[in-house]
């Protein structure tokens, strides 16, 4: 397949992999897709992952991804067509974090989030939107490196149940 010809519309990073392709079915916008989906596994088809320390990369039409193990999410289409929501972000009250990841590969994502997102007591999100998110521990190469899509995100989707520690500037 001509990966060329591939729209890429979403983002998953999991302990060892970066998986990008088009998740389906899914009508939902994506953080919303993740929180409300039964199913164990979730559908990528044009799928293509890249180990986060060798690089290697796998590309297959299709691929199940088990729910529990997604990290991060980013969709890639939602910063063009959501102006409203983008223009709404700015008005929000945001605090400042970092977030560790312990896993295959460990990692810390810092950035804004509403005040109290991440906490576990909030039952009803598994979820929570990291605005501006900056990735330490995942070494981005010079020149062409598949994993450097992940250094300029306008956000990502993360699961709170994945995370091992959050420090919270604001408290």
């Amino acid at each position: 397949m001509d990966s060329s010809s591939t729209l890429v519309t979403d983002l998953l990073v999991t302990d060892a992999f970066l998986i990008t392709g088009t998740i389906e079915p899914r009508v939902k916008r994506l953080s919303t897709y993740l929180e409300e989906v039964q199913s164990t596994f979730v559908s990528v088809k044009d799928a293509k992952l890249v180990d986060l320390r060798s690089r290697n990369t796998i590309t297959t039409p299709r691929i199940l991804v088990n729910r529990e193990r997604i990290v991060l999410a980013h969709e890639f289409l939602d910063a063009v067509s959501d102006t409203g929501l983008k223009a709404l972000s700015t008005e929000r009250e945001l605090v400042q974090i970092r977030a560790f990841h312990v896993g295959a590969v460990n990692f810390e994502i810092a950035g804004s989030v509403r005040p109290g997102a991440y906490e576990v007591s909030d039952r009803s999100r598994r979820f929570f939107v990291i605005e501006k998110p900056r990735l330490r521990g995942i070494e981005f190469k010079e020149g062409a490196d598949e994993l450097a899509v992940l250094k300029d995100l306008e956000y990502l989707v993360v699961a709170k149940h994945r995370l091992s520690y959050i420090y919270d500037f604001n408290e």
